[in-house]
């Protein structure tokens, strides 16, 4: 007779107990080849082409260590705040496996590339907290089982083995996480730091970002964990929050009804919103690692990761901080100009262009972004450049336009191709430069609306905004509108 599961904990029975998280994130490498062998490194060519003897583990063949890789694992660590090891070893992680050609997979076990690292987020209430990182290191991937999407797919599991040798980072987290929260915020800092040094794409579609999440929980106060079941193969943001979440609801639930929370790997169901249980967790000597006959230990000299530091370009974190400090943005301004790498160097051009940095975020988070959002593109597909944007911006700074001419300007921009300066000649949308004319609109507007001047002398002075927006609609938008401004408050009062 099968056994009933517990009900799910109620937020009242979760309340007493503290989550316990820690993350194990694989980052493919973005190497041209792949880590022992010449074969593509690519997404998408047709089932078992880009193989070898040597990722497909005939007797013979082998392994060559690619040096890209390992420079893009020094990256990530260095990215990371890990210390690298001067020597670090390879070792055989032996498991059978359908995709798994050679019976073992060519990890690092005791002396892995790096340890020691950290990941710094921010808490819902502003505060900042350190995540630790306990080691990062090199490993080759496995191939890919397809178990639908063909005629008799009822009765055959399809193997392709495109994937067998890609390289990887494993990134595995302390168990620091105290919520699901927090876990994302986690990944997302990870994966910015590994698209910023260009290490990884970490299109998670394409399988180049995959997480596990390691959950348990415990009586708050306690310090002893609790027992923790892995969640695998979390393959977006939104399903690692509600994986985490329900997992916490079903181990809360399983101690408050009496039972035991048992050691064990699950798999996440979307479509149910349900974690269920796959196979109990396996411990390192099921693997049976031993070290790596066919590859020597890797030195990794001083020299060699100096020169890999020196060629790093800003990470997030640091580029947030600089566009806070030397721009003037606010913080919330600075994170979303830094969601991803081709935003932040699309906005810093811009704000170089235009010599107003804080005119130019304006202009790049919201007009630029929602015309972006209306035609589902990202900012490497913005059909106005960074620089033209950076003159828009700029010819706003000068005075040579209003911001409500520039809002007609900008989709003639982004149809045509053109510069802003030319399309502004061409339709005659320049800012008026002529005070006397603008005084002499002004003086009409005065003249045509008596009760709003009735008002704003009676003391309501936020009328004021009505006479502005009656000369720049008389101006089209011509009038600069702190100079209407200054002289309506001069003839009014």
């Amino acid at each position: 007779m099968a056994t009933v599961a517990p009900p799910l904990a109620t937020p009242e029975q979760i309340a007493k107990y503290e989550p316990v998280i820690g993350l194990e994130v694989h980052v493919q490498l973005g190497t041209r080849t792949k880590i022992f062998c010449s074969c593509p490194n690519e997404f998408g060519a047709a089932p078992n082409t880009n193989v070898c003897p040597v990722c497909l583990g005939m007797p013979g063949a082998l392994p060559v260590l690619n040096k890209e890789a390992v420079e893009l694992a020094m990256q990530a660590s260095l990215a990371l705040h890990c210390e690298v090891r001067n020597t670090s070893i390879f070792a055989r992680k032996n498991y059978f496996y359908p995709d798994l050609p050679k019976g073992y997979q060519i990890s690092q076990y005791d002396r892995p590339v790096a340890e020691h690292g950290w990941v710094e987020i921010e808490l819902a209430d502003g505060t900042k907290k350190r995540i630790g990182v306990t080691r990062l290191h090199m490993e080759d991937d496995a191939g890919k089982n397809t178990h639908d999407g063909y005629r008799d797919s009822d009765s055959y599991s399809y193997v392709d083995l495109n994937r067998c040798g890609s390289p990887l980072a494993e990134i595995v987290s302390e168990p620091d996480m105290r919520s699901s929260e927090e876990a994302f915020q986690y990944l997302t800092e990870l994966k910015l730091a590994m698209q910023f040094t260009g290490v990884s794409n970490c299109d998670m579609e394409k399988g180049n970002l995959r997480c596990d999440a390691n959950v348990s929980v415990r009586l708050k106060g306690a310090e002893k964990f609790g027992t923790k079941a892995e969640i695998k193969n979390l393959n977006s943001f939104r399903f690692l929050r509600q994986a985490i979440d329900y997992e916490i609801a079903r181990q809360v639930g399983v101690l408050e009804s009496g039972g035991k929370v048992v050691q064990e790997t699950r798999l996440y169901n979307p479509d149910i919103d349900e974690t269920l249980s796959m196979r109990s967790k396996e411990e390192a000597h099921d693997y049976r690692y031993f070290p790596e006959p066919d590859l020597v230990p890797l030195q990794i000299s001083d020299e060699w990761l100096a020169r890999v530091k020196a060629g790093m370009t800003e990470l997030p974190a640091e580029r947030r901080k600089r566009f806070v400090e030397e721009y003037g943005l606010r913080e919330y301004d600075a994170q979303v100009l830094t969601a991803t790498r081709e935003l932040a160097e699309y906005y810093e051009e811009a704000a170089r262009v235009s010599g107003d940095p804080k005119l130019a975020a304006n202009w790049v988070t919201g007009d630029l972004a929602g015309m972006l959002k209306a035609e589902g593109k990202e900012i490497e597909d913005s059909r106005v450049s960074a620089a033209r944007l950076g003159e828009l911006a700029g010819l706003i700074a000068k005075g040579e336009l209003t911001g409500k001419l520039a809002k007609e300007i900008l989709p003639k921009m982004w149809e045509s191709g053109d510069a802003p300066r030319a399309i502004m000649e061409r339709e005659g949308l320049k800012a008026m430069s002529d005070t006397g004319e603008i005084e002499k609109i002004i003086e009409q507007v005065i003249a045509g609306n008596p009760k709003q001047v009735e008002q704003y002398k009676g003391g309501k002075t936020s009328v004021i905004q009505f006479f502005v927006g009656q000369v720049m609609k008389a101006t089209r938008g011509q009038a600069n509108p702190a100079t209407v401004t200054e002289v309506l408050k001069q003839k009014l009062g």
